[in-house]
């Protein structure tokens, strides 16, 4: 279980920055089956060449220790290739984040994204450069800094702004190339448009809503379970108003779509079911079936 964002970062400052480990342990996964023939089978090289790109290099600075580390999927699957060396991808991206007190652990973000095309050719490095727009390396680095701000986030009060920031330079490198599933062409659901929706101010309440959900809710659901769920109802009234007050949504979706499930579970047989059935049907109807579970 890892200790409060605050005590880890006061914790760090005092520690050398070789001291630093890797923040991600991410399973990664490319599917081929959509491709036919033996011309490329080289790909099969690609999953390790992710899962070291993720896994093995430092990306914040901070000490994480092995049982810190923020656990992860990426499951890539190759829809085609037009060339031998170009490929048209949909990349699903996953994180958790632990429940404190508990075993369990607690989905932050869940995405699927299908406009992921790039090139790769065989015993082709992949080389780290924020600076540098590069269609395959980009779209990673754009998901580990989504991960990484979402997960700051939980831990403290809009904790994860400098990843959202380097997310929000990476789309803009992108969109300077008019590459395809980061411009606005792709409409709302685009990488840069969701990284802007989260560093929009009017979108201030959705982030601390991430806070106030784990740090005052779950992290304190085995002790103070009443006041925990008090604290979760809380947080999703706060984003029904949002809700009601802007046009583009994508990062409340995304919100609703990795704690859906999560939602019904704390509610269920609780005093504060029927009171959670009408805001969480209100801002988020299209798992309503799901929500209907506190009806009954």
């Amino acid at each position: 279980m890892r200790i409060p964002f605050a005590f880890l970062l006061f914790v760090a400052l005092l520690l050398p920055r070789s001291a630093s480990a890797q923040e991600f342990n991410c399973s990664v996964s490319v599917d081929l089956r959509n491709l036919s023939g033996s011309e490329y089978t080289f790909l099969n090289d690609l999953r390790d060449q992710i899962d070291e790109y993720i896994n093995e290099r430092s990306w914040t600075g901070l000490r994480f220790q092995e049982h810190e580390r923020i656990d992860c999927t990426m499951q890539i699957t190759i829809e085609d290739a037009p060339t031998l060396s170009t490929f048209r991808a949909r990349i699903v991206v996953a994180s958790r984040r632990p429940i404190y007190g508990t075993t369990q652990n607690s989905t932050l973000l869940q995405i699927n994204d299908p406009t992921w095309h790039f090139s790769y050719t065989q015993g082709m490095p992949l080389n780290f450069n924020l600076e540098q727009f590069d269609p395959l390396t980009s779209v990673l680095d754009f998901y580990a800094m989504l991960i990484l701000g979402y997960d700051f986030d939980s831990f403290q009060e809009r904790g994860g702004t400098p990843y959202f920031e380097r997310a929000r330079r990476l789309a803009e490198l992108a969109q300077a190339q008019s590459a395809q599933g980061w411009t606005d062409l792709t409409g709302e659901r685009g990488r840069a448009d969701l990284v802007r929706q989260i560093l929009d101010p009017r979108f201030t309440s959705l982030r601390d809503a991430y806070f106030n959900y784990h740090f005052h809710g779950l992290d304190h659901f085995v002790s103070q379970t009443d006041v925990a769920r008090e604290s979760v109802l809380q947080t999703v009234v706060d984003i029904n108003e949002l809700y009601e007050t802007v046009s583009r949504q994508y990062a409340i979706d995304l919100f609703f779509s990795a704690k859906y499930q999560e939602l019904t579970a704390i509610f269920e047989n609780s005093q504060f079911q029927n009171q959670a059935y009408e805001t969480l049907t209100t801002v988020d109807p299209s798992h309503m079936s799901e929500y209907q579970r506190l009806t009954r």
